[in-house]
């Protein structure tokens, strides 16, 4: 017979379950906890309100509810973080995350975007600039990535017309006026110097001021930032001759991406790309009701007939041997221009091809 009281053999029995139960409960994994959003702060020089912004607001809202938490975006339009490489320098700090940039802006990430636009006459079409941007982008993805950034998605704006205080057609019209050039671009504004034009460089942000007080004579922009930006206003006159595409992408630091987890990632890259579909088919409709919108508002269009776009091709033709290996590194030059061969030899023996016989209707018994 035990001779421990019964209470004191029930309090050390249920002492000892209380125990082992903590144990147990120590040992069990903890209940996941909600992961907080991360925060992401995208900056553009897209105006405020416009398609552009209109657009990312609705990526950051399909981002917001990606899974893990997915991320709050802020987005800072109107250049308010500064110009394209002021954005730049500021992710490389921490201070952004996320930017829409062009190639300009780009291009300080790493040169060989520079391909995709600084070719001016090179493309006769947006579907070949659609075309070359599809061969090239896993090259110049990987170089990003290696920088420190993960493209999210491209986009364009359409063509790049010039818009100018004074009428003019053929190139030596323009010769004598300053032309705006994009501040950083300084590649660009020597290949212009070295074929007789007068570039400025200037922000973007500083164009209108620039053509209201003749700073500037002309500036080359699509219409969807010529109507925005009021620029027909002081510069009424444009030049119907595509120049060259305005290429752009929005781009994330890996270490913001690396952040979240693969789910969040999958869902975002999603609404990203996207947002950039989007941005290319909305930008192309809008610059031709863009210069329909100008038209009514005083814009005079001079059409570039056959003379007027070989003067002007001609005279960018000119440029390539220098813009071969300075402005657009070489190798992707080259790609370039083999790609867009191949492919108007492959259209050309398509058009040229007889067209398959009809076979003649059964006879009926």
């Amino acid at each position: 017979m035990s001779t421990n009281p019964p209470g004191r053999a029930f309090g050390w029995s249920a002492l000892a379950a209380a125990f082992a139960v903590l144990a147990v409960l120590a040992l069990a994994p903890a209940p996941a906890r909600a992961q907080a959003p991360t925060r992401v702060k995208l900056a553009t020089l897209a105006p405020t309100g416009s398609s552009f912004h209109q657009i990312l607001q609705a990526m950051a809202e399909k981002w917001k509810a990606a899974p893990g938490g997915g991320a709050n975006v802020t987005i800072y339009t109107d250049g308010r973080m500064g110009g394209e490489a002021d954005m730049v320098k500021r992710m490389r700090v921490g201070q952004l995350n996320a930017a829409m940039l062009s190639v300009t802006g780009l291009a300080e990430i790493d040169d060989s975007v520079t391909a995709l636009q600084n070719l001016p006459m090179m493309f006769r079409s947006l579907d070949e600039v659609d075309y070359v941007r599809e061969q090239l982008r896993t090259v110049i993805e990987r170089k990003f990535e290696a920088k420190g950034f993960i493209v999210l998605f491209w986009g364009d704006a359409g063509w790049v017309y010039f818009y100018s205080r004074k009428p003019g057609a053929m190139p030596d019209d323009f010769k004598p006026m300053k032309m705006f050039s994009w501040a950083g671009d300084n590649q660009t504004a020597d290949r212009w110097r070295e074929a007789g034009f007068h570039p400025v460089l200037l922000e973007p942000t500083d164009i209108l001021t620039g053509l209201q007080t003749g700073l500037i004579d002309v500036v080359s922009t699509p219409p969807v930032y010529a109507l925005a930006g009021q620029f027909y206003g002081p510069a009424p006159h444009m030049l119907e001759l595509p120049w060259a595409p305005l290429v752009g992408g929005t781009v994330i630091s890996k270490k913001t991406w690396d952040s979240m987890s693969p789910a969040a990632r999958a869902v975002m890259l999603k609404a990203a790309q996207e947002a950039g579909d989007q941005i290319r088919l909305r930008s192309r409709v809008e610059s031709a009701e863009a210069i329909e919108a100008m038209k009514k508002r005083g814009l005079k269009v001079t059409p570039a007939n056959a003379e007027v776009t070989a003067a002007w091709r001609a005279a960018s033709e000119a440029m390539y041997p220098k813009i071969r290996g300075t402005t657009v590194p070489a190798d992707l030059f080259d790609r370039v221009t083999q790609l867009l061969a191949q492919r108007r030899a492959a259209e050309a023996a398509a058009a040229a091809a007889p067209a398959p016989a009809t076979q003649p209707a059964a006879a009926k018994p």
